[in-house]
């Protein structure tokens, strides 16, 4: 019946015309079939190699089209883990039962268009770019009047450029489109059916900001305990600025490694939900907030005088995100890099320049931190490998033993500077300094205790931030360094 309507709101006089939007469906894949764009993905998966560079010439000579072949042929492309319109499979396939011939028709190079078709498993034929024609626009209502007759199929599209195909078809099916494509498409032809995104994007891209992540840079605020000022309003001021700083240049980082990271990303179970992975975002709206982010960060970490410190940070992730996450062991010291230049920087914001001590037990500490991170990565990993890492799943247990020896040296660091006379001479009562040691050793201990039962996320800062048990470690600490430093001992323990 639904059926029926559509074709007499497309023309009644004219049942040819009826026929045809009943019987030949066309549909776009980028936006439609898929909630991304197969080529911004391609060309995110090559960023970092020379594939891009040839790629790159390729279009500068040979055009647009030839550029997507070059892309596509550079590329592992598994269809399997596109982020596909759910809602709009399933009409598909109920379409098909009822007998529904379905083309894909898309401005993707052929190989990506063949490899779709193949895995969805629904398509009685293929129309795509082939190295010399881009079938977009123009170019595609053209092929497809040509081999159908203008107002004989009915096209599914979502995005301004199908506007040009839907002034030569018989019916449209609008899928995920503004509403401003969904209004221009109304004024040129009747409109079968509406799939909008049901997703809010600024939501999306909030989480894609990754704020939770914030808490690792509460350690700008570290040296202002550790030198006991905490009655200083400039050293809280320069700290606010360094947590804001490095709190925008991380998210902006954040967003360019989940983009970098997409098909690793979707093949992970907890992963594959973030925005961009999911298709809930748009990589190029992604770039531009990352820009923005990092420019914040930038300028905040300007006026607390942590500028060079912020270079740092953000060159070293990027490396990060681009080659060392991908190194072995290169890549847990690089982490513990980057946590203990947040202290460094909250030092210089502050003007209490962190101590060798400080230095010397944080990067122990976080070396097990990072050690954890990718045992809990590990153990959340079902294949023989993880992905863009470059550890086997059976490493685990090594992996362990590293980070048990990192937590228990970070402790030993400490037990030694309780007893040098830089704790006696900043501390009125340095021995209750003895209390930290079995602390932070519990707290470490009971990290890698949930790791080993599986109850880590693959951030243990984060983890930590929502455990209760932390929190109370914390505040044993905190209590420990102000008695150290207020509450004299009793002469009978001097």
């Amino acid at each position: 019946m639904a059926k029926d309507n559509i074709a007499n709101a497309a023309g009644a006089d004219d049942p040819d015309l009826a026929m045809a939007v009943k019987s030949v469906l066309c549909v776009d894949l980028d936006g439609t079939l898929v909630r991304v764009d197969t080529l911004v993905e391609g060309v995110l998966a090559l960023v970092g190699s020379w594939s891009l560079l040839r790629c790159i010439l390729v279009l500068l000579r040979s055009g647009r089209a030839a550029f997507k072949a070059a892309v596509a042929a550079a590329t592992e492309f598994n269809p399997a883990l596109l982020p596909y319109n759910d809602e709009f499979v399933a009409f598909l396939r109920s379409e098909r039962q009822l007998g529904r011939r379905i083309i894909l028709v898309t401005a993707a190079d052929r190989k990506i268009a063949n490899l779709v078709s193949e895995h969805v498993g629904l398509f009685d034929d293929v129309m795509a770019s082939d190295g010399k024609i881009n079938l977009k626009g123009h170019r595609k209502a053209a092929a497809l009047a040509d081999r159908f007759g203008k107002r004989n199929f009915t096209y599914a599209g979502d995005s301004s450029a199908d506007l040009e195909v839907w002034r030569v078809a018989g019916a449209a099916i609008v899928v995920g489109a503004s509403a401003q494509v969904e209004r221009s498409a109304r004024r040129l032809l009747p409109i079968e059916r509406t799939f909008p995104f049901n997703g809010a994007v600024i939501p999306e891209l909030a989480r894609a900001l990754r704020p939770h992540q914030w808490v690792k840079n509460f350690l700008v605020f570290v040296p202002i305990l550790t030198a006991g000022v905490v009655d200083d309003p400039a050293a809280w001021r320069g700290a606010l600025l360094a947590f804001i700083a490095f709190s925008g240049a991380a998210s902006g980082i954040y967003i360019i490694n989940d983009l970098l990271d997409l098909a690793a990303d979707r093949g992970h179970p907890r992963k594959r939900n973030r925005p961009f992975a999911r298709g809930a975002a748009s990589p190029v709206t992604g770039l531009v907030l990352s820009a923005m982010s990092v420019g914040l960060g930038f300028t905040a970490g300007w006026f607390a005088g942590v500028d060079v410190m912020l270079l740092a940070y953000g060159l070293l992730s990027i490396c990060y995100s681009f080659r060392l996450k991908e190194l072995p062991l290169v890549d847990v010291f690089t982490l513990a890099a980057l946590y203990t230049i947040r202290i460094i920087g909250g030092g210089v914001a502050t003007g209490h320049i962190a101590s060798v001590w400080l230095l010397a037990f944080s990067s122990f500490l976080f070396l097990s931190l990072a050690f954890l991170k990718r045992v809990a990565e590990i153990n959340e990993t079902t294949g023989k490998t993880v992905a863009r890492r470059g550890y086997l799943t059976t490493d685990g247990g090594i992996l362990e033993i590293f980070g048990c020896c990192a937590a228990f040296s970070s402790c030993v660091v400490l037990a030694l500077f309780v007893q040098s006379e830089s704790a006696t001479s900043q501390y009125v009562s340095s021995p209750f300094l003895w209390c930290l040691v079995p602390v932070f050793l519990f707290w470490q201990c009971r990290l890698w205790l949930s790791a080993d039962r599986g109850w880590m996320d693959d951030d243990p800062i984060v983890f930590a931030f929502r455990d209760w048990v932390s929190w109370a470690v914390v505040a044993c600490i905190c209590g420990i360094l102000l008695s150290a430093r207020m509450m004299p001992l009793p002469l009978s323990l001097r």
